[in-house]
């Protein structure tokens, strides 16, 4: 007999939350494998919401468990575990029709092999629907460091970090200005029934509050528009190569960046790095898409080993969006309060200057290098391009203006929610 409708969708969602939350596997490489066996467009999109909404009030759902079950399940428990968040997630934040949401999600527990205990998930879910779950603290399920982290760097910004973390994202979009304008891209989304808003700080964007399918996006296969949150859109802008530029991109992939500058001017002569052949070519795919291929060499090579791909020509720019913790993009991350320690944030640091120092040799002299990253803390931040301004005579800060955030003597920091974007770091350093 085949299980009722929605029952695979929400033991979908079970599995990836289980890998997630008890197998220390990250949430993108768990969504890869579950997204592609679901046919429907909706299923698909439906898995999603469940999981994003499931980890985002992970602790909550937590404390319910804790308060309604003498011994909430351990260890061997995890799957019932994972599914129960996915039920709860559903009722709670998504807040689906009740008897529909119920029902599958305790037929779920049978296609997952847990029909034992399709009474208890039955009992559970009624519960969390005729008393609701408590909104609790927002931070509860952030780990120790993390916060004490973000309350010496920002002591009185911590609450709306942690708040904007945990809320749903805005789908951003990025209209490829050589195929049209926001306005033009906007109206075709309105025939299309979409919604959307410009931000005049962010000049190539356009902001869904509610995200679609790219599949329902006008001309997205043709790359008419990616997806590309605000913050990192604003990239471009703070970099500013001059026309037909010989331009760096020392950690590419995916590749969205390069694509956005060559959008831009495609008489750029740009050169996109990634150290992963992988990720590289996913670089490729994205410029490939965009129609802008030409205009970028793509070399897999570690970007601190200049000896092995620079040809001595000094870049009039460069491109750094290095590796970091990732902190500012938690809302789109979540599993990153999982798995995230602050010994990785250590190691980060020490990559980021090595970066810094071996890149900085390849640059002309008057021309600009951006170091920019995903994290709120300062010492991935202001503190590491203080610390090269320090060592590095020739390396002066560019002030950048308000639509890149808050001044912080160093660069500039964008943090989670502000205008609907992603928290980011900028900072814009020239070559005296």
């Amino acid at each position: 007999m085949s299980p009722a409708p929605g029952a695979e969708v929400r033991a979908a969602a079970a599995r990836v939350l289980d890998g997630v939350l008890h197998r220390g596997r990250s949430l993108k490489a768990e969504l890869g494998g579950a997204l592609p066996a679901l046919d429907d467009p909706r299923d698909r999109a439906l898995l999603e919401a469940i999981v994003f909404a499931a980890l985002r009030r992970r602790g909550a759902y937590d404390a319910a468990l804790a308060a309604w079950m003498s011994k909430p399940p351990g260890r061997r428990d995890a799957p019932l575990r994972a599914l129960l968040y996915a039920g709860f997630a559903q009722l709670d934040a998504l807040q689906l029709p009740a008897h529909a949401a119920v029902a599958a999600t305790v037929e779920a527990a049978r296609v997952l092999g847990r029909a034992h205990q399709a009474g208890l998930v039955n009992a559970l879910l009624r519960r969390a629907s005729r008393e609701g779950i408590a909104e609790g603290d927002p931070a509860t399920g952030w780990p120790a460091w993390l916060l004490e982290a973000l309350r010496r760097d920002w002591p009185g910004d911590v609450g709306g970090i942690v708040a904007a973390s945990t809320r749903p994202a805005p789908m951003w979009l990025r209209v490829n200005r050589r195929r049209g304008t926001p306005d033009d891209y906007r109206a075709r989304l309105a025939e299309a029934g979409i919604a959307a808003t410009h931000d005049p700080a962010c000049v190539d964007g356009l902001r869904l509050e509610t995200p679609v399918p790219v599949s329902a996006l006008p001309g997205f296969e043709d790359g008419d528009a990616s997806v590309q949150d605000g913050s990192a859109q604003l990239v471009a802008d703070a970099l500013a190569p001059p026309p037909g530029a010989r331009v760096l991109d020392a950690c590419a992939a995916p590749g969205g960046k390069a694509a956005h500058l060559l959008e831009r001017d495609p008489a750029l002569r740009l050169l996109a790095l990634d150290v992963d052949a992988r990720r590289l070519r996913r670089v490729g795919d994205t410029l490939e898409r965009v129609g802008v291929a030409a205009g970028a060499s793509l070399r897999e090579a570690d970007a601190t080993d200049v000896a092995r791909w620079w040809d001595g020509v000094p870049f009039d720019a460069i491109l750094l969006d290095a590796p970091c913790s990732a902190t500012g993009v938690v809302r789109r991350q979540p599993d990153i309060l999982l798995h995230r320690r602050a010994s990785d944030v250590a190691a980060l640091v020490q990559l980021q200057a090595r970066l810094l120092d071996a890149l900085w040799p390849t640059l002309a002299r008057g021309g600009t290098l951006l170091y920019a990253t995903c994290s709120l803390l300062r010492e991935e931040n202001d503190a590491q391009v203080a610390a090269l301004v320090a060592r590095t005579p020739d390396a002066r800060l560019q002030p950048l203006d308000d639509r890149f955030g808050r001044d912080t003597g160093n660069g500039s920091q964008r943090f989670p929610g502000g205008q609907g974007m992603d928290g980011f770091f900028y900072a814009r350093l020239e070559k005296m």
